[in-house]
């Protein structure tokens, strides 16, 4: 299986539980990795074949940066569900952290993963490479 990735996306908005954190906007990054057969696209040189990183990551500030949730596991698993629905990834890897969250630590978040993993060659069946 291979694997797109996107490394510390930092992207500013509205996420949290207390009033304060209501009206600010506080800056979460992410990170994702996505399964995707690259294969064709190595191949070809061709970036029809591969999963656009660029496109995945302007779709998820877009989204990120309009959203106002409470907790980080709903903005995750809404990511996550944008980037499998949109960009046909049939297994991701999402964390999602709030730098600076609890005193003490660099950052305090959630890691989900979602889809099946799929063996080398299964990804590019699914997304009909």
């Amino acid at each position: 299986m291979d694997i797109v990735y996107i490394r510390d996306l930092k992207v500013d908005t509205i996420i949290g539980i207390y009033d304060w954190e209501r009206e600010v906007r506080q800056t979460v990054s992410v990170d994702l990795e996505m399964a995707f057969d690259i294969s064709e696209a190595a191949r070809t040189d061709n970036i029809e074949y591969t999963l656009n990183y660029k496109a995945v990551a302007k779709r998820l500030i877009a989204f990120i940066e309009s959203s106002e949730f409470l907790l980080v596991e709903t903005m995750a698993e809404q990511a996550a569900a944008i980037v499998r629905n949109e960009f046909a990834v049939v297994w991701l890897r999402l964390r999602l952290s709030k730098p600076g969250a609890v005193r003490g630590s660099r950052d305090v978040g959630v890691i989900i993963e979602r889809g099946e993993r799929p063996a080398k060659g299964a990804a590019a069946m699914s997304a009909g490479v």
